[in-house]
Order: C-alpha cells, then structure tokens, then sequence
C-alpha cells in the first residue's frame, strides 16, 4: 500500500484508540442533563423535531445540525449513551483524517513555495512525497491524540465541537484543492468550500473565524498574493463574511436569551484585556505541557490585569508576537500559526464576548491548535528532508522523540479520556486541580449528597464542599441548598433548615427553596407543615416557567410526588382525629397529582452550571 494511503489509516486507528475509553462513559450532569436526558424535543427525525432543531436556541446555541445527529443516535439507539459518544469518537477520528490531507497540502505549499509549486525536487536527502507523507501523519496525530481533545471528543455534549471541526476541516481542504493550479478558486470547489463552511456554522459558531484563516493562509503559506492580489483574495471572502455575520448575529441573540454573556459591568476594559492576553497563551502553552487539564477553569468574580496571573501572560503575549514578528522571514510558519491559534480563540476570549462560567476552557483549543500541529509537522519535514547536514544519531533521535511524544499524548488522551466517565469522577479531577473551583466544590458536593448510598462519609465529605464554597463565595445560593441536603443526610435537621433558610434569602423567587423546606419536613413526618411549602414550590414553578429549567422535570416530579405523598399521610392523621371531610379534600388532591404525574423520581441536589 502506497504511503499516501497507508499512512492515513494509522491517523484514524491511533486516534480511535486513543479515545476509546469514552465508549464506557454515560451522560454528565454538566450540561448532557439540560441537553439530552431532560430534553425531549431532539428525539427523533421527524417533522416536529427537525421544525425545533431549527428554530431552538437552548443554552445560548444555535446549532440545528448538531441537533440532528442527536436526533438520529436517538432513531438509531434510543437514549443508551454508548451511541451518543461512538458518534463523538468516529468524527474526531475522522476529522483527524481529514487533517491529514489538509496538512499535506499546507506542507507542500510552505516547502513547494505556493500554491502552484509541483512535487518537490528530490535533492538526494530524502524521498520528498514520503517525507511530506511522515511531516502530515505526524502533524495529524499531534492534534488527533492530544489530551487536550478529551472534552470536546468524550463529553457528548461537545458534538457541536466534533461535528463543526469536520466540516471546517473540509471547508478548508476544497478551498485548497480550489486554489492549487493557481489563479482564482476554481467555481466547483469553491461552492463545496463554502458549503462545508455553512454546515460547519450550522453546528457551531466556533467556525465564524474562518474567512480571516484562509486569508492568512493566502499570505502563507500559499503565498497568494503576489500573483492574484488583495482585491481578488478578498472578494472570494466575501460569501465566506455573509455566513459569518449571520452566525455572529444568531450567536449574539442565542446568549442573549440564555443570558450567558459576561456583563462589561463586572469586567471592564481591564479586565477584558487580563482575560484575552490569558486565552491568548493558555492554548499554546497547554499544547506544549499538558498537565493539569480540567472540564472547568473558572473565571474569578474579579479579573486584575496587574495581578501576576494575568500580568504574565500579556508580557508573554507580547514578547513572543514581537520575536515571531522579527523572525517572520526566517520561520513565517511560526508567526503564521500563531496569528491563526489567535484568529480562532479571539471571539470567545473576553475581548469580544465572553460567555458562561470558564476563564479557559480545552474545548476552543479544538480548532485553534490545528496550525500549531501544522507547524509541528514542518519541523519534521525540514529534519528529515534536510537530513544529510546533520548526524545520522540526530536525525534517528529526533524520529525516535517525536513517535514517544505521540505515545505519550496517546497515552495521557486515554487517562484523560476516563475523567469524563461520569459526574463524580469529573468534578473530583477538577476540584483535586483547582480546590478554590467554586462550582467544582458545588458540583462534587452535589454528585456525594445526591447519591443513593447515603453513606455517612460522603455527607461529610459533601458538607465541607459545601461549606468551602460558601466561604469563597458567599453569594452562591446553590450552596446553601446542597449544604441542607448534605445535612438531612446525616439528621442534623435544625442545620438543614438554616441552610434552606439561607438559600431562600439569596434567591427568593426560587421554588427550590420552597421545596427543600417542604421535603424536610415530610422527612421529619411533620407532614401538615410541609404541605404548604410543596405547594408553593410547585405554584412558583408554574408561575415562574424560566424556573423549570433550575427546579428540573425530575425535581418536578419529585415535590409533586411528595405533595402527594404529604396529603395522604395528612389525610390518615385527619381521619384519626375524626375530621372525615377534611381528609376527604386532601386525598381528593393527591389523587388529582398523582392521576396527572404517577410516578415519583428519586432526588438529587441542585449543581452550579
């Protein structure tokens, strides 16, 4: 088999491989609850579902493509997970072939000297075709297995990342065919260009930066712009900028009614500048040393720019474009993967928007990190083609470094892949990196007191999260909340209640709060006292139907099941006393709950999102 051939089936093994853990891994509660368990408006391919998938805007996304590939894992397997994250994994490992060919011809144009360059000459040092072969697996593979991939490829949520990267991807390899002879892009793959572009919209924004990156792949390296012209290069973007101002306004009204934009008012000018110099040179950074990776980075209540954690990173910033800028004719590649990795993390790095909870997050290194492995590749074309300058001990110890490198990502992919297995064991690599993680400190507090063990040491272990995230953030209502049901764990009822109490101040116009006292008292069998808490939950989560969201159809289902429960142990209480007609009217309400819901799920604490 020739190598063309041979060595892109090793991209998409290794990659396959690399992830395949995710395959023992079930939904989260981060975000696959909202999206898939608790949703049922995806489920299915047919005309209802298709009319949603399109007009749907939850959680601040547009992304009616992605909705469909759920909607058929759904057709063909139902709810199991396994299908949902054998989807995520086949597309990465797709689109790791497919970059293959994408760098194949970026590594042909940068050694060939453009775009209209033919097969290298072969000066005796090595096979050329071969070399560029090796340079794009290798280039592949860097982005293929890297543990920074584990988000978007093993958290079923991501397939927006996934399903995007493979149409971005194709985008960009018809536009390079498009432009190999020369000239103008050819009309034919042009249009599939920019057909892979809106589909590659359709299932994330992620891909808006696109026209920006093949105009800097004009300038290099397929050196365009001598022999076409700026007007020329920049009308071919012009159908390419239509689609991105689309996506950019639907992206703007999708986080506006999700309310997920950071307000300028909590993050000034300064702290905006701290924020992107941060995203700037975490990406690159965590290319290079991968450890400590986590599911959250959380963005402080105040970002400030002359503190050291943001202060370094923009002397950095700064130091390393102007080194890349001086040297640009020496190594352009460089300077040119680095604008391209800036080009794709800009719009979600706080200078423009900024949305949700991550200061960071590995998931926008999905497509910003494909030039830097492009540039990976190209040093080892150079070696390798330029072999006979140096040592035959040098050349096989830099082969030798670079297959342990992918051994080592493979490897470090695969246990980074397991922390996505399930919530608990998420949120416990997230707080072990980060103990001052508010929301990680919520989230494993609430996987440990919403268990069904109720074992006394995981009350324990959730109640000092708990307490821990009240001390760093007092405001964190959700807190209180898990707080209290850590405590009715372990009995300590009067504590339970303050805690309640407390999550009730911070948030009045919550029914979870409501709730929380409703169901404690009917834990503690005073059941005439939790009645009127359990209706008013259930009366503020249909006054308030925003809150459906935060009390949830299972919690829902829960309060209405207890109010049910309450009313009939009321009812008997009554009917002890004599007081027939009373109980009559209590039974009579409980059956109308239960005719309507008859079934009462178990309970579980509320989590930070």
């Amino acid at each position: 088999m020739p190598v063309g051939r041979f060595l892109p089936v090793v991209v998409l093994g290794l990659t396959f491989l690399a992830f395949l853990p995710v395959l023992d891994a079930g939904f989260l509660a981060w975000d696959d609850k909202n999206n898939l368990l608790e949703n049922p408006h995806y489920r299915g391919l047919g005309w209802t579902q298709v009319r949603w998938m399109f007009t749907s805007m939850l959680e601040g996304h547009y992304i009616p493509l992605t909705w469909m590939s759920f909607g058929l894992n759904y057709v063909l397997g139902g709810m199991n997970p396994w299908g949902y994250h054998l989807g995520n994994l086949l597309l990465h490992a797709a689109n790791a072939g497919v970059f293959y060919f994408v760098a194949r011809r970026l590594l042909a144009a940068a050694f060939g000297g453009g775009t209209a360059a033919g097969v290298l000459a072969d000066e005796g040092r090595a096979t050329p075709d071969v070399v560029l072969s090796v340079a794009a697996a290798f280039a592949a593979l860097v982005f293929g297995v890297h543990p920074l991939r584990a988000e978007s490829v093993a958290w079923v949520t991501e397939r927006r990342d996934v399903l995007c990267g493979l149409f971005f991807l194709l985008a960009v390899l018809a536009y390079l065919r498009g432009v190999a002879g020369g000239g103008g892009i050819q009309r034919r793959w042009g249009a599939l260009s920019l057909g892979a572009f809106l589909l590659a919209l359709l299932s994330k924004a992620a891909a808006m930066p696109l026209p920006a990156a093949l105009l800097l792949l004009d300038i290099y390296p397929l050196r365009r712009m001598g022999a076409v012209g700026w007007r020329p290069l920049l009308g071919e973007k012009v159908p390419y900028l239509a689609l991105s101002a689309a996506a950019a306004l639907l992206a703007v009204v999708a986080q506006s009614r999700a309310q997920t934009l950071t307000s300028y008012q909590q993050y000034g000018v300064g702290a905006r500048v701290g924020m992107t110099a941060y995203n700037l040179m975490f990406y690159p950074w965590k290319l290079v040393w991968a450890a400590d990776l986590s599911p959250l980075y959380e963005l402080p209540p105040r970002v400030d720019p002359l503190a050291w954690r943001f202060l370094f990173p923009t002397l950095a910033l700064v130091v390393v474009t102007a080194a890349l800028v001086a040297n640009r004719r020496r190594c352009p590649g460089a300077l040119a993967a680095w604008m391209y990795s800036s080009l794709l993390v800009l719009p979600v790095a706080g200078a423009v928007a900024h949305t949700g909870l991550p200061l960071v997050a590995d998931r926008y290194s999905y497509l910003s990190g494909l030039g830097f492995a492009v540039l990976a590749g190209g040093g080892l074309a150079w070696i390798l083609r330029e072999r006979g300058r140096f040592k035959a001990s040098i050349v096989s110890a830099v082969v030798l470094v670079t297959l342990l490198v992918i051994l080592g990502w493979a490897a470090s992919a695969r246990r980074q892949s397991k922390i996505w297995h399930d919530s608990e064991t998420l949120w416990r690599q997230a707080h072990e990196v980060d103990p001052d993680c508010v929301v990680c400190s919520i989230n494993l507090g609430a996987e440990l007191a919403g268990s069904r063990s109720r074992d006394p040491e995981r009350a324990r272990e959730a109640e000092a999260l708990f307490r821990h995230a009240i001390k760093l953030a007092p405001d964190r209502h959700l807190a209180y909340h898990g707080l209290g049901a850590a405590l009715v764990d372990q009995g300590r009822y009067e504590e339970a209640e303050h805690a309640f109490r407390q999550y009730i101040a911070r948030d009045p116009a919550s029914a979870v709060g409501a709730a929380d006292l409703g169901l404690l008292r009917l834990h503690q069998q005073r059941h005439g006292e939790s009645i009127p808490f359990l209706r008013r939950a259930l009366a503020m989560n249909r006054r308030f139907p925003g809150l459906g969201a935060e009390l949830g159809t299972e919690a829902n289902e829960l309060v209405r099941g207890a109010l049910a429960r309450a009313l009939r142990e009321r009812a008997e209480e009554l009917r002890h006393d004599g007081k027939r007609s009373e109980a009559d009217d209590l039974l009579t309400e409980a059956a109308e709950l239960e005719g309507k819901r008859p079934a009462a799920p178990q309970s579980g604490t509320g989590r930070a999102r």
